[in-house]
């Protein structure tokens, strides 16, 4: 009898975690408000629950991926909440990319109530993570995440355990901030070579094998010079986690520069009507800015 894990938030990386889990022999008992994404789910081979509560029935896990700490709170606490029908032996993992003192905050909550939490985001796009290829990286205690390796293991063939609590939030968003600004300098230098006269993919193959390459070229290169944005991570997306960056690094003392001109950028992109467009659409916000008139 394969182990049930109740996964609630079925959208671009809730659904590619739900494909590895199905994969690797769980079952998962899968909830999401939108009737496409559990649509979807199902056919995949997952098994519907009505509810967070009627997902978290049965299950050995509850694994939540969401978009804000106040919907993973609701989902687990609240009314027809995950923790009105969860087993006193369940393990909560959340992978939401949330503000860190907030994850703490929730797995002390739970702590309290006798659930144990690891925070356990996923520093990639949804497509790396449908192939297993993204890092997971898990802030909790390190007897709770030694009892969970084996789905963390489903989920990618990258697991690490970086601390206590909030430490798998902090990590993600070093690791969202370091990837966001890569696709960045990425589109400049394209847009740079192209407005020049280069061909674009012979200069992509030249910064793919020159001192100045990085994973997100392999990615969401070819992406941009095509013009392909059907979304593996939203740009909007991608701008929540920059203002959580920003404020979490305001409150360190860190000085995010370069981030806070990002920020700039993806606001101009939604603004053009672009959140919903894969983050590699990016360069787009860098042409029209060359395009607009002086």
């Amino acid at each position: 009898m394969s182990v049930a894990v109740a996964l609630i938030g079925m959208g671009l990386l809730g659904s590619a975690l739900a494909e590895s889990l199905t994969r690797a022999g769980f079952t998962v008992r899968g909830h999401d408000l939108a009737p496409e994404r559990m649509r979807q789910h199902a056919e995949r081979g997952g098994v519907l629950a009505r509810s967070p509560s009627d997902a978290a029935r049965g299950a050995s896990v509850v694994m939540t991926c969401l978009m804000t700490a106040d919907i993973v709170r609701e989902v687990l606490l609240g009314r027809d909440g995950a923790l009105e029908s969860v087993s006193s032996e369940a393990v909560v993992i959340d992978c939401s990319t949330i503000h860190p003192d907030a994850s703490a905050a929730l797995a002390a909550e739970l702590g309290r109530r006798g659930v144990p939490m690891l925070d356990a985001p996923v520093g990639g796009s949804s497509g790396q993570a449908r192939r297993r290829e993204a890092p997971v990286v898990v802030g909790g205690d390190p007897a709770v995440f030694a009892r969970c390796r084996p789905i963390l293991d489903a989920l990618s063939e990258r697991v690490h355990h970086v601390g206590p609590n909030g430490a798998g939030t902090r990590a993600k968003l070093v690791i969202n901030l370091v990837l966001g600004l890569n696709r960045l300098a990425l589109a400049e230098g394209l847009l740079f070579g192209l407005r020049q006269g280069l061909d674009g993919k012979a200069l992509l193959a030249v910064l793919q094998d020159s001192a100045a390459y990085s994973q997100g070229m392999d990615i969401k290169g070819a992406r941009m010079l095509e013009g392909r944005f059907d979304a593996e991570g939203k740009l909007a997306q991608h701008l929540k986690d920059v203002e959580l960056m920003l404020e979490v690094g305001h409150a360190a003392g860190a000085p995010l520069l370069a981030t806070a001109l990002h920020r700039q950028l993806l606001l101009a992109g939604v603004a053009a009507g672009r959140g919903d467009a894969d983050n590699s659409s990016i360069i787009e916000v860098l042409r029209a800015i060359v395009a607009a008139p002086r």
